[in-house]
């Protein structure tokens, strides 16, 4: 496992723009013992050795309840990484395809991971900016040789950088007046992270199990999984960053995440939190050491998207990340179908800077 995790800082320690992975992140992740998806979910890590030197690696898992909602026999492969060599492609996928054939799968597709929490699909465009926590950067030959092996595509995700404006823009300054006249919804705060979990920890996580329902490859987070992210996730969040929506009877109905970019961080850091990796992460985490954020999670209740629910998020988010002495948000990835949320950035100053893709081959 050690070596499986440390081929990735190898291959890219000369990469301005790869955000290495935290080594615990990985090695919990790929643990049947300490990540909750393997409930439903099997997999097998995978290092190509050339001369008892790792040349190469790659996850094969299999998500039986993603399969089941979406009536698929399908492999995915994650945490993918080689040198441009045929030979050591052509044997990585060959064994996730072999493995998958073996177990019933009929098709193979990513990158992906067990769930929508962990980064998934390669980059495509972009190969020249920095990547962030959430998603992977990986270099120009990944996908040549991906289309080489016979894989197409089958969704991309959109990436783009906005400029905070300086007020929100009219239009949704109007939609949010209406909004809140209409449906009687109000953003809410909280200044304490174990309120928070107390209060809205599971109603945030059940309310995206409702909101991403029809996402792509999206499998519902279980009560275990649910409770792992509470405990995982929330206390690492700057809690004015996070617009929680809620309705006249104070039911959630919506909510923002942000957080300060911790790309620059995790390159110090190089993976490793100890001795000195901490140190780096604090200073992103508490200290505004960064003029860009990262939009993590946005998401609304079905009955309310479409609606103008999200204008409320925004009309929140931008006089505080302005006054915290934020430029810029990185969008994270957004599905290309995702009109409705791409919607949003048409009153923003934007770039799409990024496209990665998500990959499929019958086996």
């Amino acid at each position: 496992m050690k070596q499986f995790i440390c081929f990735n800082y190898a291959l890219y320690k000369d990469s301005p723009y790869a955000v290495p992975e935290l080594y615990t992140d990985v090695r919990d992740t790929l643990d049947p013992n300490k990540n909750a998806a393997f409930e439903f979910c099997e997999a097998q890590p995978f290092i190509a050795l050339r001369d008892g030197k790792v040349v190469g690696r790659i996850v094969a898992i299999i998500n039986h309840k993603a399969n089941s909602v979406w009536n698929k026999k399908a492999v995915r492969f994650g945490w993918v990484d080689f040198i441009d060599d045929v030979e050591v492609v052509d044997a990585l996928f060959a064994t996730v395809e072999q493995w998958g054939r073996e177990r019933g799968m009929t098709e193979a597709h990513g990158p992906l991971g067990f769930t929508d929490f962990d980064p998934e699909g390669m980059l495509v465009e972009g190969f020249d900016r920095i990547g962030t926590m959430a998603t992977i950067y990986n270099y120009p030959y990944y996908p040549v040789h991906l289309e080489r092996m016979g894989y197409v595509k089958d969704v991309d995700w959109m990436e783009y950088l906005l400029t905070a404006p300086e007020a929100l823009p009219e239009k949704h300054a109007r939609i949010t007046r209406i909004v809140k006249e209409k449906y009687g919804l109000r953003v809410m705060k909280y200044t304490s992270h174990s309120k928070l979990a107390r209060e809205r920890g599971v109603a945030i996580f059940e309310l995206l199990n409702e909101a991403y329902a029809d996402l792509y490859g999206f499998s519902a987070l279980s009560p275990k999984q649910i409770q792992q992210y509470i405990n995982s996730y929330l206390p690492l969040l700057d809690l004015r960053l996070v617009p929680i929506i809620v309705d006249k009877n104070d039911n959630l109905i919506g909510f923002g995440v942000l957080l300060p970019s911790l790309a620059k961080a995790f390159q110090k850091a190089r993976g490793f939190m100890f001795p000195f990796g901490w140190w780096h992460l604090v200073k992103a985490l508490k200290w505004n050491s960064t003029q860009t954020t990262e939009m993590l999670l946005v998401a609304v209740k079905p009955e309310y998207q479409g609606k103008g629910a999200v204008a409320l998020i925004f009309d929140d988010i931008i006089p505080v990340h302005n006054n915290l002495g934020y430029k810029w948000s990185e969008s994270n990835p957004e599905l290309e179908s995702n009109s409705k949320m791409q919607a949003q950035w048409d009153y923003f100053e934007r770039e799409n800077h990024k496209r990665r893709r998500a990959y499929m081959k019958k086996i």
